[in-house]
């Protein structure tokens, strides 16, 4: 996960904890509904934790948690009961917490009475606000210390607080509550064989209240999600399964948007939940490019907020530099504890050139093209910048090697301080070329040399092709190693190849960087047991010095990588190593209610029958949620060129999966219908000027070459 290191994490947030998301804001509390402050807890909103503390009592004694039900990535049900004080195990006495987030919180609370009798009820929710940055939560070193004034006011308590020049405040009420300065109290009788209910809202100062109900289908939580299940495609899957797991990740695609302040009718994609709800570079460019079949207008809206924050001067501090595409924006009032003590950081090798092939890929799903031009100059400013700042020493790589201490030590997606290394184990010295951010050069150049050539400017097309093919030979010279028959994941400071085997070079296959001769025996190490897990391809192979399971970046699982690697693999016509993939990832979701995590632990499914959580995985996470909707359009062969006036798939599900049926799949400002069946694929309500084409959809390398512009590959 992009902005995480390994050595400064935070521990787990505690077993059987829910998380619950909706744009910028996310909350997490424990099975029983509290928010306990001394764990990684907390109602967040914009990067401040607003509530950290949410403690419920019934005559002073805390909930036993039965179930913790999402219903919605937003919303939650938790059941618990009251235990008993006078030695019998059971109790009659059943809460139930239904609970939303959105610029707050709002938790309707029903205590049922499951005897004959009433019961005196005393019932405290206690509250707490310390306003700590996200970053000091996370890493669990909260030290300021806000001036606090708390008041009551009949139903309602407000925490106020001051900090230097700032202020925040934080307004809680229940509906027929005594506010004190900590809590909100209640007396009641629950009825023999009847219930008692009641409504809090927490909401920051300057927020409107969320007093609003919170069942299904009434708040404005649940009108943005309907509205965005009515714009993208409906499927039914023979495989409930599999289409259970598409759901959610559209679910959780739509929760984690989040617009851009300045630009509200932009819609762009947050990294992920708990600790990334904000811009990221590089994952946000990689989900919305996954979800370009279900949403294109994600990735336009990520690349316009990119672009207006595209670096102009050269800061060491931020590592910001002319060109440079941002790693993440941070809206705390703590940025200083942010990486490189910034609101906005810069150290991300990789976001630059993909913001340059993500503009491409927008490009052919039929954006107006004065949109697209808007961004040209955008994307000649990024290529201006992997070849001045990114290529430093002039070897013809982009190389990583953070300005300041605060930063990052590794710079690519791989971003823990432990996460390049070679075959013995031994960390990489900086600068470090990895072989995956010459594959995405590789892929910008052309995309940039396509567009060019699209527009009608065929000498920058023929430049740009020729710089792309020279990259190319380069890098299968340099990165090869012919003795292992894999690639080195990267070149270190001394220019040697970086030697361990890792899932780095799979993402090649993507690109189209590699050779076609070596694609055979890239494809048999991905898929050796080494590589294999039995739930995806590893980051690093069990022989490898480095290795551990339970790793992060050194021998973990990650969905998002896996598909990634997936389609590469079809682009190379390993159609059954890329279905085994797809399969596997498809199947250990079903271990997690659908829903795929930022990554599980390597362990092999012959030793253990279950994918294994890493204990901080985020989820839901944007390129994780992306993944099902990668892998699932990569085996379809499913994409388009409008601009070349082309819709292309080619089939090649597993039959296991069944017969596919879509709806309202976006293209060229329509909706097509698409049935995959036994007898092959139905595609129907094709634009004007759209033909369907049952192949796969010709790479940039093809399409150069078809227009005369000599690339190789």
């Amino acid at each position: 996960m992009a902005g995480w290191n390994a050595d400064t994490a935070a521990g787990p947030v505690g077993a059987g904890t829910v998380t619950l998301v909706e744009g910028s804001s996310f909350c997490i509390s424990a099975a029983n509904g509290d928010i306990h402050p001394e764990l990684p807890h907390g109602v967040f909103h914009e990067d401040t934790r607003i509530l950290s503390g949410w403690s419920m009592t019934v005559n002073g004694q805390s909930l036993e948690p039965l179930a913790a039900e999402t219903k919605e990535p937003y919303r939650a049900l938790f059941i618990g009961r009251v235990p008993r004080g006078d030695g019998y195990a059971d109790s009659p006495l059943i809460v139930e917490r239904l609970r939303e987030v959105a610029a707050g919180v709002v938790e309707e609370i029903t205590i049922r009475n499951y005897s004959g009798d009433p019961v005196e009820c005393s019932i405290s929710v206690g509250v707490d606000s310390d306003f700590a940055d996200l970053f000091e939560v996370k890493e669990a070193r909260v030290q300021r210390r806000w001036e606090v004034v708390r008041g009551a006011d009949g139903n309602s308590l407000i925490i106020s607080a001051a900090w230097q020049d700032l202020r925040k405040a934080v307004l809680v009420r229940g509906r027929g509550a005594v506010a004190t300065a900590d809590a909100l109290t209640y007396q009641a009788t629950v009825p023999g064989y009847g219930h008692w209910g009641t409504r809090l809202s927490v909401a920051s100062a300057g927020q409107q209240t969320v007093s609003r109900p919170v069942r299904h289908g009434t708040s404005p939580s649940d009108r943005r999600h309907q509205e965005w299940v009515a714009k993208i495609p409906r499927l039914q899957m023979t495989n409930r399964s599999i289409e259970r797991t598409l759901r959610r990740s559209y679910d959780d695609l739509g929760a984690l948007r989040i617009e851009d302040p300045a630009h509200p009718e932009r819609i762009v994609v947050a990294a992920g939940a708990p600790w990334f709800m904000t811009l990221f570079g590089r994952d946000s460019l990689w989900a919305s490019e996954m979800a370009l079949p279900v949403d294109p207008s994600l990735a336009l809206g990520t690349l316009q907020t990119l672009a207006d924050r595209q670096g102009k001067v050269v800061d060491p501090v931020s590592e910001e530099e002319p060109g440079k595409i941002l790693h993440e924006v941070r809206l705390g009032v703590s940025s200083g504890l942010a990486l490189g003590g910034k609101s906005v950081y810069y150290g991300s090798v990789d976001a630059t050139p993909q913001f340059v092939m993500t503009l491409a890929s927008v490009s052919r799903w039929g954006f107006a093209k004065d949109t697209i031009a808007a961004l040209l100059p955008n994307a000649d400013r990024a290529l201006d910048w992997v070849r001045n700042f990114g290529d430093k020493d002039g070897d013809g790589f982009v190389e990583y090697s953070r300005l300041n201490d605060q930063g990052l030590l590794n710079q690519g997606w791989k971003d823990s301080w432990d996460g390049i290394n070679f075959a013995d184990g031994t960390l990489a010295e900086p600068p470090i070329a990895l072989c995956e951010v010459q594959a995405l050069v590789y892929s910008a150049l052309l995309s940039r040399a396509w567009m060019a050539y699209d527009g009608g400017d065929a000498p920058l097309a023929v430049q740009l092709t020729e710089e792309a093919a020279a990259l190319k030979k380069k890098f299968n010279e340099a990165f090869w190693l012919p003795e292992r028959g894999y690639f080195a994941v990267a070149l270190d400071g001394r220019k040697r190849p970086v030697d361990a085997c890792a899932s780095n070079m799979g993402q090649c296959l993507w690109h189209g960087i590699v050779d076609d001769d070596k694609v055979p025996l890239v494809a048999e190490r991905l898929m050796s047991p080494e590589m294999f897990s039995g739930w995806g391809v590893r980051t690093l192979a069990t022989d490898m010095g480095a290795y551990n399971p339970a790793s992060y970046h050194n021998g973990s699982v990650w969905p998002h990588d896996n598909a990634i690697i997936a389609a590469g693999l079809m682009r190379y016509g390993f159609v059954e190593e890329a279905q085994r993939i797809a399969t596997a990832l498809l199947e250990a979701a079903d271990y997690s209610d659908g829903r795929l995590p930022e990554l599980f632990c390597g362990f092999s499914r012959e030793q253990v029958a279950e994918p294994v959580p890493y204990p901080t995985a985020c989820s839901p996470q944007a390129w994780a949620a992306t993944t099902p909707i990668m892998l699932i359009t990569s085996l379809m062969r499913y994409d388009a060129h409008v601009s070349r006036g082309g819709f292309w798939m080619d089939p090649a599900l597993p039959e296991s999966y069944g017969d596919l049926h879509i709806t309202n799949a976006p293209l060229a400002g329509g909706r097509i219908t698409i049935d995959i069946t036994h007898s092959g694929p139905l595609v129907q309500g094709l634009p004007e000027g759209i033909t369907f084409h049952r192949e796969h959809r010709p790479w940039l390398t093809e399409l150069t070459s078809q227009a005369g512009l000599g690339a190789k590959g």
